[in-house]
């Protein structure tokens, strides 16, 4: 198959403590064999620094002439224009006001242009795409790293208001106990409470404490319960207005699944049981991909279209997309 003839779209996903490149084969929905590389990432680091280190790890893929690229990262952003706004995030702070697109566009290997997401809009677009929320007419994607990323969508559109969806379609702008959420639910949340309840002045990372709770220690399970039951609490009355047939949860945490579904589906009835009792809940069947296949999926439905070269009157050719009826940018 020709990589140069539209079947094929070059994709990142920029996280907090990583980078995600591939090429993704629009026509089979998958990442090409050998295609797909993955490096760490450091959130604190200057923007030269990050920039060199997304360029980095973009040029292990095979440069292709005329190619697109779409990168999903998390907000807040200006997603028209490639600019990170992040102020106070504890990420990406040396980023604020910076044109990532300007400095990105000449690094990647072939690039014409390129289109901006967010990563929780393409986790979950790229789980209804190919993953655990395929043949569902409405689903939730919830992300657990770093933070808490979220994405509502019907029919393959990606939906930032109506019944049951939470101000821009953000689950983090929530509050638990009177306190933003991600204070309860989040990385260093878990942490800080699992070092709490221990006692010690600086706790293990989450993949430890995981491990410490399936070895039967106490004050691990419980933070995990204590932690994703309060998200079902807070989850619950959304879940049960927006009524999808699937909750799918991705992101770094999702890998403790087993200490993640029994107490959120306990939140969940703890609020609403009869109207969430018929919502399933999954982890990612793409856990790492997810995000890298919903970018291109995005990338050529959203209507959005490519960022090219300043000064350009239009796209280039081949990054000129059909629109749809998204409600993406509601």
């Amino acid at each position: 198959m020709s990589t140069g003839d539209g079947t094929v779209i070059s994709v990142m996903d920029i996280g907090g403590t990583h980078v995600s490149v591939a090429n993704v084969n629009l026509e089979a929905r998958s990442v090409l064999t050998g295609q797909s590389f993955r490096e760490p990432l450091n959130a604190d680091a200057s923007a030269g620094e990050f920039v060199s280190a997304l360029a980095g790890c973009a040029s292990r893929l095979p440069a292709r002439s005329g190619s697109r690229w779409a990168i999903a990262l998390p907000g807040p952003f200006d997603y028209q224009r490639g600019i990170a706004q992040y102020e106070g995030v504890g990420k990406f702070d040396a980023l604020r006001g910076y044109d990532l697109r300007e400095a990105l566009l000449p690094r990647l290997p072939g690039a014409d242009c390129i289109s901006w997401h967010n990563d929780a809009d393409a986790f979950v677009l790229g789980e209804w795409w190919v993953g655990a929320a395929r043949g569902h007419h409405s689903a939730v994607g919830i992300t657990l790293g770093t933070g808490v990323g979220s994405g509502f969508v019907r029919d393959g559109v990606i939906l930032r208001r109506g019944p049951g969806i939470p101000p821009g379609g953000r689950v983090n702008m929530l509050r638990f106990a009177g306190r933003p959420l991600e204070e309860t639910v989040s990385r260093h949340a878990l942490r800080r409470a699992y070092a709490q309840a221990t006692g010690q002045s600086a706790a293990p990372d989450v993949r430890e404490i995981a491990r410490r709770a399936r070895r039967g220690e106490l004050a691990a399970a419980r933070v995990f319960a204590q932690t994703y039951r309060a998200l079902g609490t807070v989850l619950a009355p959304y879940l049960a207005d927006f009524d999808p047939g699937v909750v799918v949860v991705g992101g770094s945490i999702a890998a403790s699944w087993d200490l993640v579904a029994e107490p959120l589906r306990a939140g969940l009835a703890d609020v609403r049981p009869a109207q969430t009792s018929r919502i399933a809940l999954e982890p990612a069947l793409h856990l790492a991909e997810a995000p890298l296949l919903g970018a291109a999926y995005l990338a050529t439905s959203s209507g959005r279209g490519c960022h090219a070269a300043a000064g350009e009157p239009s796209p280039p050719a081949g990054c000129t997309f059909q629109p749809t009826s998204s409600s993406e940018g509601l």
